[in-house]
């Protein structure tokens, strides 16, 4: 006789040991280390930056005893507008002679320091004017243009014999040339 087959049972699944569900729940609302530590260095970087950019002021002043420091003042008094100050960094020579031309908009004015050379009894100090404008049908208008102020030595300190015109100030308005 022939053996009657029989069906396999299905088989029972076997019990898997699972974890318990707020164990899951918990590990997927807790951020990933790494990425708080790269979000806290991101936020570090733009605090630095913000506080570097806000707390800068100032360019550093020269000494005043020098043609750069000297250029440096003339042109600080000269944008803001006193003039009797920058007058006093005019020679002889520069306060009785007056070009005759206007005076332009220094408000989007910045100069940088190219070079200076100084001798005996002269000095030239090279200056780098940067001029921004507004607008303008493809952005920012503006234009740069490199200029040199000539400085003589008098009575042993020095004195702006010549300025670049964007910053020549006529103290004597009765004297053209």
């Amino acid at each position: 006789m022939r053996p009657e087959l029989k069906e396999p049972e299905p088989e029972q699944p076997t019990p898997v040991a699972t974890p318990a569900v707020p164990a899951v729940r918990a590990a997927a609302q807790r951020p990933d280390r790494a990425l708080l530590a790269i979000l806290a260095s991101i936020a570090v970087l733009v605090a630095v930056a913000l506080l570097a950019v806000f707390t800068r002021g100032e360019p550093a002043a020269l000494d005043g005893g020098t043609p750069a420091g000297v250029v440096q003042r003339y042109s600080a008094a000269v944008i803001a507008g006193d003039e009797s100050a920058a007058t006093a960094y005019l020679s002889d020579s520069a306060r009785n002679t007056c070009g005759n031309m206007e005076r332009m908009a220094l408000d989007n004015l910045r100069i940088t320091l190219v070079s200076t050379t100084e001798r005996a009894e002269s000095a030239d100090v090279k200056v780098l004017l940067t001029f921004s404008g507004d607008g303008g049908p493809f952005g920012n208008a503006g234009y740069q243009v490199e200029d040199a102020f000539d400085l003589v030595r008098t009575g042993g300190t020095w004195r702006i014999d010549r300025a670049p015109w964007q910053l020549t100030v006529c103290p004597n308005p009765a004297v053209r040339q």
